[in-house]
């Protein structure tokens, strides 16, 4: 496929910072020579002294899976092994993964460990080094996430856990699915990506809107409290993305997520700033109006292929406008690092780059670069 001149060019200039400087710098100041990634760079390139997060080191396990194909020479398999090995050090006796063995999460957030063993099982799907390895590993792990699954649909915060549940690691589990049913013959892949696209089709959307949201009570009901309605326009990109990614699409699928890209175009994007803002509230109107970096990047992916699935114009024009917004987050003296946070005014946040955002920029570069052809 060929993309319009104004996306091609952006892919262009986003590939070319990716190989020449993104890659190189996370690599050479990222990794740790005692072991793992560094969670934070200062803007500088200098390390940032702290915990190494288990989701980190999947990430750019991941990130680096990526390297070689989207032009990279630089030595992308022992980049992704540098990752890997932190993931296996965090392997605990109960078949779970942790920061390290014996850390536990003491609450329940949507962003626990059921959100990290989502993104090692992405990382273990990653490598394209012929490791057969890997997918044992992988089933293990998804023997371990057994107990977590919901009698409705989905995957709890813990076992028996009934209330909060969250969108989010379901989110990101259903990716890591999608990936394995790319990459496996196996069949349980696929029929658990499915079962995550009727979850979001079945009980996460909202008929009445459209939209997804955040958190929900038992059984996937709508949450009582109004704070935990809210809607993130980034993750309403990024649903659209997966469900219109994932194999076993149909008129269904296709439906809910050219819906959510409307709300997420309509609703979640700051036209005067050009970037997706962090939040709505249930009615759909701004709760936050800052912007994270991951939110453009998930505004590229959805709108580009929906553009190509549909060949709607409008559509190839939000991929090119995302792209800008997301390049002006890229804009930092030292090339390849980034800011994380926009305010409400378009100012950023004076503060390191954090690693975990390269996971977001790589899949969305890779995106385009799929939808190419390159």
């Amino acid at each position: 496929m060929s993309l319009p001149p104004a996306l091609a060019a952006a892919l262009a200039r986003l590939r070319r910072w990716l190989v020449e400087d993104a890659y190189p710098i996370w690599w050479e100041r990222g990794a740790d020579p005692a072991g793992g990634f560094h969670d934070r760079l200062n803007l500088d390139g200098t390390p940032v002294p702290g915990p190494k997060r288990l989701r980190v080191q999947a990430r750019q396990a991941w990130c680096y899976a990526q390297a070689r194909r989207l032009g990279w020479q630089g030595p992308a398999e022992a980049a992704m092994r540098h990752g890997l090995g932190a993931v296996a050090l965090g392997l605990d006796a109960d078949g779970l993964y942790r920061s390290a063995p014996g850390d536990r999460y003491a609450g329940f957030d949507g962003m626990g460990e059921l959100y990290d063993q989502a993104f090692v099982l992405l990382a273990l799907a990653a490598p394209r080094f012929d490791e057969p390895a890997m997918e044992q590993r992988a089933v293990r792990l998804r023997e371990r996430l057994a107990p977590f699954a919901h009698p409705l649909g989905g995957y709890a915060e813990a076992p028996g856990l009934t209330a909060p549940l969250f969108a989010n690691p379901n989110m990101h589990l259903f990716e890591s699915f999608v990936a394995w049913s790319e990459v496996s013959d196996g069949p349980a892949w696929a029929d658990l990506a499915a079962g995550q696209a009727a979850l979001a089709l079945g009980r996460l959307i909202d008929p009445q809107t459209g939209a997804l949201p955040e958190a929900f009570g038992p059984d996937w009901a709508a949450a009582d409290d109004p704070a935990m309605r809210a809607v993130w326009p980034g993750h309403l990109f990024e649903w659209a993305w997966l469900l219109m990614r994932w194999p076993g699409r149909g008129p269904e699928a296709m439906a809910a997520a050219l819906k959510l890209v409307e709300i997420g175009e309509g609703r979640g994007v700051d036209a005067d700033r050009n970037v997706a803002i962090f939040a709505l509230d249930g009615t759909l109107e701004p709760r936050d109006r800052g912007a994270r970096l991951w939110s453009q990047t998930e505004r590229i992916k959805a709108t580009a292929l929906a553009a190509s699935l549909t060949g709607d114009e409008g559509l190839w024009d939000a991929a090119a406008r995302a792209c800008e917004g997301l390049e002006a987050f890229l804009d930092v003296p030292t090339r390849g690092l980034w800011r994380d946070w926009m305010d409400g005014a378009g100012g950023f946040r004076d503060e390191p780059a954090p690693a975990s955002s390269f996971y977001h920029i790589v899949g969305a570069i890779a995106e385009l670069a799929r939808l190419a052809g390159a």
